[in-house]
């Protein structure tokens, strides 16, 4: 008998006994190919060597200094190597363990900002609905998945949810791409006007939206339109990368692709690959120095913040995704899975949308292709898929409640980056496979 805290106390997990390149193997020997890496994580990904060797080479020096004492190597050079290739302004890293921690880090520095330059009027977040921040309670309250909210309801904080920039399901019959984006937009200035311009502190949004919607991307001209919405009004622009960051888009910043530029940025998942937990809150020099000239103290903390041998870890990736050429791979790999996806899928009759931008792609399930009609949510079809895959040596991220948290199926594919042709065949050969037993059942 376990005594482990599952994460399903009715669906007890196979034990994985080992992993090589894109598949994870269990202790009867089956073999999964990790087509979403895990959860957008192992991007290079199971036995990278060079990662492993710089995790082992840290342990050999030093596992663990607090940071309230110390600072160390490769959590200096890890923060300049993200600087020098962060958005424009982007100056200071805080080092997490995570992208839940990378987010609650965020909410907290921004209302610090504001109380340090003399506004502390400002203490409203504006985020958008069918967004995932992370399972914190402010990190959960900023998120707008209400199956994933309902039941800690009274404990969250009062956030704002605006629409999410949904063309699938939100654009007009008639209206282009970027007037429904210009539109979609204009829900932030209408949210900032109604709460009261000097109470908003901050706006939160994924630049391409993962778990909850299915690789969402925006339409053109919306990040750049909420840019200036921010800066008419003084308000911060939070962006959560912590899924579609680090080169799973095809950039190493997923926000580069709208050339918009945040106040608060964060980074999780993809930083460490998995090989450690890490993630990372980034903000701009002007942030950073209100707190320098004020009280000098971030009041936020953990134990294992800078951890040597999490950055470490984190060094070693972010070093092969830009040495080894992974974007230009992510972009060239995620042509391809697209191309296999819409071959297999582009005229599926309950395939509604095959969506997203690099190896980050998504899958929307429809009754109804002419009307969009979802399945009924009590067909448990997403989960149906994620079981019927796993069965077949496939691991996705299918997850229900796409458009309103209650409604909506879609399946999330985040394979590493090392994916070949094979198993771009295998991957989708399988999901078929999945798919066709999940709505038979």
């Amino acid at each position: 008998m376990s005594h482990v805290f599952p994460r399903h106390t009715k669906s007890l997990p196979p034990v994985v006994a080992g992993g090589e390149g894109c598949y994870l193997i269990d202790t009867d020997g089956k073999r999964y190919l990790d087509g979403s890496g895990g959860a957008a994580v192992s991007c290079l990904g199971h036995g990278d060597p060079e990662v492993i060797a710089a995790i082992k080479a840290q342990l050999d020096q030093v596992a663990f200094a607090h940071t309230g004492f110390f600072t160390s190597e490769p959590a200096e050079a890890l923060a300049d190597l993200l600087i020098e290739h962060a958005p424009e302004g982007i100056e200071r890293v805080y080092f997490v363990s995570g992208g839940s921690e990378a987010t609650e880090a965020a909410i907290k520095l921004a209302r610090q900002y504001f109380v340090e330059i003399g506004q502390p009027q400002r203490s409203k977040i504006i985020a958008r609905k069918q967004s995932y921040h992370g399972n914190t309670i402010g990190a959960l309250s900023a998120g707008g998945n209400e199956w994933r909210r309902a039941q800690f309801g009274p404990l969250l904080l009062d956030i704002s949810h605006i629409d999410p920039c949904y063309e699938y399901r939100l654009r007009h019959d008639g209206e282009s791409l970027e007037a429904y984006g210009l539109r979609a937009a204009q829900a932030l200035e209408d949210e900032i006007l109604r709460l009261g311009p000097d109470t908003v502190m901050a706006f939160m949004a994924e630049p391409v939206v993962g778990a909850t919607a299915g690789a969402v991307t925006p339409a053109p001209g919306y990040f750049k339109r909420i840019r200036e919405i921010c800066d008419q009004y003084g308000v911060l622009l939070i962006l959560d990368e912590v899924m579609c960051g680090m080169g799973r888009t095809g950039t190493l910043f997923a926000c580069e692709h709208d050339q918009v530029r945040p106040d608060i940025l964060c980074i999780a998942k993809g930083l460490g690959a998995g090989y450690q937990p890490i993630g990372a809150m980034l903000c701009s020099g002007q942030i950073y120095a209100a707190i320098e000239n004020g009280t000098g103290f971030f009041q936020h903390g953990h134990t294992y913040i800078g951890h040597p041998v999490a950055t470490a870890a984190g060094l070693a990736v972010v070093r092969a995704i830009l040495d080894r050429g992974l974007l230009a791979r992510v972009n060239e790999m995620g042509g391809k899975l697209r191309t296999a996806l819409d071959a297999k899928f582009g005229q599926h009759p309950h395939i509604g949308d095959i969506r997203g931008r690099g190896l980050f792609l998504g899958l929307e399930l429809v009754e109804d292709r002419a009307t969009k009609a979802p399945f009924d949510p009590a067909r448990k079809l997403a989960a149906r898929i994620k079981s019927e895959a796993f069965k077949a040596g496939l691991i996705c991220y299918p997850m229900s409640g796409t458009i309103d948290g209650r409604s909506g199926d879609h399946v999330l594919l985040a394979p590493p980056f090392i994916l070949n042709d094979a198993q771009v065949a295998e991957l989708t050969d399988k999901l078929v496979l999945a798919v066709e037993r999940a709505l038979a059942a």
